[in-house]
């Protein structure tokens, strides 16, 4: 039994690997070609000029997401290929001749699987995020910041008896905070004081290092004075304390699903305990924790294609449902995170939902092809 597991180890593992770099290389270029559009764009800040090579350096930046989106797709796809041509060629009828029962044969390929599922989770909680991050500061220093829509990021934090509301415009090259403005509010909700600096760096203390700062602050109506009074100042900086992180900024201004999920769930709590709304980056963190299982599914979902009686050039048409059976789980995958956003669904049943779908499916499929037939 070890030279049959051998055997397909060997072989599903090269068909794997000979599926994903021919769709890397396919996106490398359908990215590259996205960046020309931005070769020769000036940083209004430094001069800088984006070339060929920085686009180069780019796309290769976003090759670890692509093969984290990828894997799930790849798998299905060269499995199939592998238990499609051992049918088509009799080995695997030899094989089951040999002793390799459905079981036995399942467990093979559940252990597979596993590999690929360990394999995703390092790839998108600690490759991903590093890359996605270098390759949003690589585009940063030729365009200037980086930034989402008009008005930045906005986050919220409860301070003993004072709240505030935090806007972040954009993040520099340099891991500065650009337009910052804090909004304080006591117990009541009145506005205490505004503060605006043109710059912000992340203390190691738990704190803000405001630069070029411009702080008004507002005195209620009290029984010893008539009105209230407005008070404004200006410092070259002011140091704010706080326990939002630049991870937590970095969650607001970039994209969830790249980050890391430990980061996704220090955010989430963070905003749980401000009060705010988290089921977007829940729905996101529940992705995170069920995609990399999908490969699981995808490695069971083609072993009854090891049971099917193969023609000459029929491994194609397999191959193509493949394909298609790969295409409608990664639609299917962000159609439910969007439904369960909108229909506020529990996080984690938008997150798993297309994941138990294939898993039934698989598993219907094995039951039926392989235990009755």
């Amino acid at each position: 039994m070890k030279s049959v597991r051998k055997l397909i180890y060997g072989e599903t593992l090269a068909s794997i690997a000979a599926v994903t770099l021919g769709f890397l290389a396919l996106f490398l270029f359908f990215d590259l070609v996205d960046e020309l559009q931005s070769l020769g764009k000036v940083n209004p800040l430094d001069g800088g000029v984006y070339q060929l090579r920085h686009a180069m350096l780019f796309v290769t930046l976003l090759l670890p997401s692509r093969l984290y989106e990828l894997m799930p797709i790849s798998v299905l796809i060269g499995t199939i290929i592998v238990m499609a041509r051992l049918a088509q060629s009799s080995e695997y009828t030899i094989l089951r001749t040999s002793g390799l029962g459905p079981w036995r044969a399942l467990r093979i390929m559940v252990t597979l699987g596993c590999f690929f599922v360990a394999f995703s989770f390092v790839i998108g909680d600690y490759v991903v995020p590093a890359a996605d991050r270098a390759s949003q500061l690589l585009k940063a220093r030729y365009q200037g910041r980086i930034t989402i829509g008009q008005t930045g990021a906005w986050l919220r934090e409860k301070q003993a008896n004072s709240t505030y509301v935090v806007n972040v415009k954009a993040l520099s090259p340099q891991n500065a905070m650009q337009g910052v403005q804090i909004y304080e509010f006591d117990g009541r909700n009145r506005m205490v004081s505004v503060t605006q600096a043109e710059q912000a760096q992340f203390a190691p203390d738990q704190a803000w290092d405001l630069t070029q700062v411009q702080r008004t602050e507002f005195s209620p109506r009290d029984a010893a004075k008539s009105d209230p009074s407005v008070q404004r100042n200006q410092s070259a900086s002011y140091r704010w304390p706080t326990e939002i992180s630049a991870e937590m900024v970095s969650v607001a201004l970039l994209r969830p699903d790249r980050m890391r999920t430990i980061d996704l769930f220090s955010y989430i709590r963070h905003l749980q305990a401000n009060g705010q709304a988290a089921q977007r980056y829940e729905i996101e963190f529940w992705k995170k924790v069920f995609y990399p299982m999908s490969c699981l599914v995808m490695v069971v979902l083609a072993l009854p294609f090891a049971y099917l009686h193969m023609r000459s050039g029929g491994i194609a048409s397999y191959v193509f449902g493949g394909v298609m059976i790969g295409i409608s789980f990664f639609l299917l995958n962000n159609v439910f995170g969007y439904i369960g956003n909108l229909r506020n669904w529990e996080p984690w049943l938008a997150a798993a939902a297309p994941g138990l779908l294939y898993t039934g499916i698989s598993l219907t499929a094995f039951g039926w092809l392989v235990l009755r037939r």
